[in-house]
């Protein structure tokens, strides 16, 4: 008996791209990757969004996702991308997935995407470290030893088991400040990292600072994400990878208002003149 062929997919073609810059704040940073996964598909489900599917025999959802951080860790720079079979317009579609979204996991921007990978261009990452308990001046000595260094080993437990790794390589600049808006003693570290292969994650660094010198910290460490991003090698620092998306949407609207000008200029003379 022949096998019975699986009909060809009816799955509507992608349309439109978009990219999402998100957050996870307070309690929700203890969100895993796959469960803030199975909570952004609810939201477009909730929200209406015509996404488009893969084809095959288990259509999946056109969404990836781009450097998540690691749960328990806070960020204000997380991103995805969402391929739509329909247009829609990108602020309407934020405020309708923030809305679809429980409070914690916030959408800050949505972008029409523009050429290029968005993956390619996150080449470095910015976070804060808080130290509660730790005060600044041994802090910044701490740091000073660690930079000092030319390699520093850090083990973590990797999905391949144990893994051991240089944690100072990627670290592109680290300074030490402090909280002011808290009442008990807490250092601040502002880290910039290089993203590759070993991923080296703030905890590594942190893990390598307390290798090379010893801090009173009194409770958890926060980690907080603030970019992520291309890399401005000239000043270490991390630029927005949604900037471009912004100015070729911007050059569309511009090139679409300079056309429509146009045309009305040339009805206009086409047009009979009337004694």
């Amino acid at each position: 008996m022949a096998p019975v062929q699986a009909p060809p997919s009816q799955q509507l073609p992608a349309v439109q791209k978009l990219r999402i810059r998100f957050a996870k704040r307070g309690r929700l940073r203890f969100t895993s990757h796959r469960d803030f996964q199975r909570a952004f598909e609810r939201a477009v489900r909730r929200a209406n969004l015509p996404v488009a599917f893969s084809h095959g025999f288990s259509p999946h959802p056109k969404i990836s996702y781009a450097g998540a951080a690691p749960t328990g860790a806070a960020s204000e720079a997380e991103y995805l991308e969402i391929s739509l079979t329909q247009e829609r317009d990108a602020e309407q579609v934020r405020a309708d997935l923030d809305e679809a979204l429980p409070p914690g996991l916030d959408v800050l921007e949505v972008v029409v995407a523009g050429p290029g990978s968005l993956a390619d261009q996150l080449e470095a990452s910015e976070w804060l470290i808080a130290l509660p308990g730790v005060d600044p001046a041994d802090a910044g000595q701490a740091v000073a030893a660690f930079l000092a260094r030319e390699e520093i080993l850090v083990e973590r437990m990797t999905k391949r088991g144990l893994r051991s790794f240089d944690c100072r390589e990627a670290v592109l600049r680290l300074t030490v400040g402090s909280d002011s808006a808290t009442v008990e003693t807490c250092a601040i570290l502002q880290v910039v990292l290089r993203l590759g292969t070993p991923a080296v994650r703030p905890d590594d660094v942190l893990a390598g600072v307390l290798e090379v010198a010893t801090l009173p910290v009194t409770g958890p460490a926060l980690l907080t994400r603030l970019a992520q991003g291309p890399l401005i090698a000239a000043t270490g620092t991390v630029d927005d990878p949604l900037a471009r998306d912004r100015d070729a949407t911007q050059a569309t609207a511009t090139g679409q208002a300079v056309d429509r000008q146009t045309q009305v200029a040339e009805d206009d003379a086409a047009a009979p003149v009337v004694p």
